[in-house]
């Protein structure tokens, strides 16, 4: 054999072994089947609050559906951002995501907050709406939302409104409800939203923009007084509460939300998978009635895009009552 044919040979049988091993190398760690261990979830909230509720009932059913265990860590305090600055920090691989809430786009008008909540985390699915509802005590003489509005501007100060802290929905419907009205409401913040409703019932405080899983059991037995609710639309369980927008206040919506992001940078796919999974599942007629007992809607449309775009326009409409209102963080 000349030079020239055994150069040819060598060749070949170096590109031989070469498509011999493609396939071996192709197996290799960076082609893994996602997910390849677990997941973890990160509620930045204490055990059986909402955000941490709805954790743990998602995480239970991925686990089934993606085929590794998807782990629950709570990580509260200072506004859910201790524990979205953990997701924040974390490698955008897909074994880490957390969970958001709308006190989670307040944080940034009140706190300095170690991360970019529109930069550094990734929208992936929208999970609930929460809806709110305006109660007085029972024995109120207020019986409206007009007759509450004419005592706050006829007996300036007098009115009282109760929330479970700065920058959380309660807080900031009651402020919206100032800005809106231009009546001298007072604001009473508690350690959290039990405490203000406790107030409510107690006649230490006049009203509440309380969640309305918590209170429309005590509205259904008479405790307490239901004048509105802060949602567009009327709800299934208080059918005869008016909307805020029924009593002249247009517009006025204000919805608790949760849902679901990741580091920046997580791969579309994975983003989109898990996103697909999530839907999955709160289309399913036992999450719905499970979210509905705790007076959330779950959200079974949407994906990133229009969750990412909830997020925006949340921070830019809730920035902007901290800043009319002159809102200072505790």
């Amino acid at each position: 054999m000349n030079l020239a044919a055994r150069a040819s040979a060598t060749a070949g049988l170096v590109l031989a072994g070469l498509y011999v091993h493609l396939p071996v190398l192709a197996q290799g760690p960076a082609a893994q089947a996602y997910p390849a261990k677990s997941i973890r979830f990160i509620a930045p909230i204490p055990p059986g609050s909402p955000p941490d509720v709805i954790a743990r009932v998602l995480s239970e059913r991925l686990s089934g559906a993606l085929g590794q265990q998807v782990l629950v860590e709570n990580r509260p305090g200072a506004s859910t951002t201790i524990g979205l600055n953990a997701v924040a920090k974390s490698s955008p691989d897909g074994y880490t995501f957390g969970v958001m809430a709308m006190p989670s786009v307040i944080a940034p008008s009140l706190l300095q907050v170690p991360y970019d909540t529109a930069a550094d985390l990734a929208p992936v699915k929208q999970v609930v709406w929460g809806a709110n509802v305006l109660v007085v005590q029972s024995s109120s003489p207020l019986r409206s939302v007009d007759e509450l509005i004419a005592v706050a501007k006829s007996k300036p100060g007098d009115i009282t409104f109760a929330s479970g802290g700065n920058g959380t929905p309660a807080h900031m419907a009651g402020e919206l409800l100032r800005l809106r009205s231009g009546a001298d409401l007072r604001h009473i913040p508690f350690k959290g939203a039990p405490e203000g409703v406790s107030a409510v019932l107690g006649g230490q405080v006049t009203m509440m923009f309380a969640a309305a899983g918590s209170v429309a059991p005590q509205v259904k037995a008479g405790k307490l007084r239901a004048l509105a609710v802060s949602t567009p639309t009327r709800l299934a369980t208080l059918p005869d509460v008016p909307t805020m927008a029924e009593r002249g206040f247009q517009g006025f919506d204000v919805r608790d939300w949760q849902g679901i992001v990741a580091p920046a940078g997580t791969s579309r796919e994975i983003v989109a998978r898990i996103a697909g999974e999530i839907a999955k599942i709160t289309s399913r007629p036992e999450i719905k009635e499970r979210f509905a007992s705790m007076g959330m809607d779950a959200v079974d449309q949407g994906g990133p895009e229009e969750f990412g775009a909830l997020i925006r326009s949340e921070l830019v409409k809730w920035g902007k009552v901290v800043r009319e209102a002159g809102i200072r963080a505790d």
